[in-house]
Formats: C-alpha cells, structure tokens, sequence
C-alpha cells in the first residue's frame, strides 16, 4: 500500500506549503491540500467527492470570509483525487474546470509523478483564483498552507 511517506519527503510537503502561501499572495482564496492514505472501512461505500466534501467541513474551510476556500484531496491507495471548492467559487467557475485540473493532476500520479501533479494542480487553481479572486488589501490568511495529512 501507499503511504505519504513513501511518496512525499518532508521537502516535497514544504514545497506544497510554500507553493500555497506563494498563490494566496496574490489571491483573497484560501487553498489546503488533504493527502489520505486509505479509506476505513466505514468509508468504503462513500464516493471521493462526498470523502472530499466531509473532509472539507472538517477542515474549516467553509468558514472563510468570501467562501473562497480549495481543497485539493488525494486518495493515494486509489491514486484518485477530488477538488471541492466552497460557494463562493462555485458561483463563477464551473466543475469541469476542476475535473480537467484533477485530470491533469490524476496523470501525473499515474507515472508516479505526485509532487509534480499537485504542483502544477496548485498553479491552474492559482491562475483560476487570481482571475476571479484578487487579494484585497484588507486580506488575510485564514487556513494554514500546511499539507494535511491522515
């Protein structure tokens, strides 16, 4: 089985810290990246967008001031992931745009290439937050950049 550090260093989780805090400055969202080992057996009969979703809540991240919270969830014994954005992206970008940035991401995993798949993932997240979500000047970070990991 999969396991994050198998896959991850401590260097590659700092530099998906360090890519997060990197976009936010530029950008009032908030993103985290949740990387899951494997589901327990309760979850077994539950979809990765509703595991996504749940993981989401716990997090916090639908408590951000503009509902502008990412999260980018990665279910590495199914080399699967979900992207769940709060309300407020969701009223200006569309599923499928988060579906063809996970199907990227999904590709890399695929050749192995985790850390590159959730670096580039993170850019085009980034690109779709500058676009539609400026930093204001009053911003402040409201989520930690740290990489979750369970």
């Amino acid at each position: 089985m999969l396991k994050v550090k198998d896959i991850f260093s401590k260097e590659d989780l700092k530099k998906i810290s360090d890519k997060i805090a990197e976009i936010e400055k530029s950008t009032s969202g908030e993103i985290r990246v949740s990387i899951r080992e494997k589901r327990s057996l309760i979850e077994r009969k539950l979809t990765l967008f509703d595991m996504a979703l749940r993981e989401f809540y716990r997090l916090g991240m639908d408590k951000t001031r503009d509902q502008t919270g990412v999260l980018v969830y990665v279910l590495l014994s199914e080399r699967k992931l979900q992207i769940v954005a709060d309300k407020g992206i969701n009223e200006k970008v569309n599923n499928e745009t988060w579906q063809k940035i996970a199907d990227m991401m999904a590709e890399h995993f695929k050749s192995g290439k985790y850390l590159d798949g959730i670096i580039n993932g993170l850019d085009e997240i980034g690109k779709i937050l500058y676009t539609h979500f400026p930093i204001k000047p009053d911003d402040k970070n409201e989520l930690s950049n740290e990489v979750e990991i369970r």
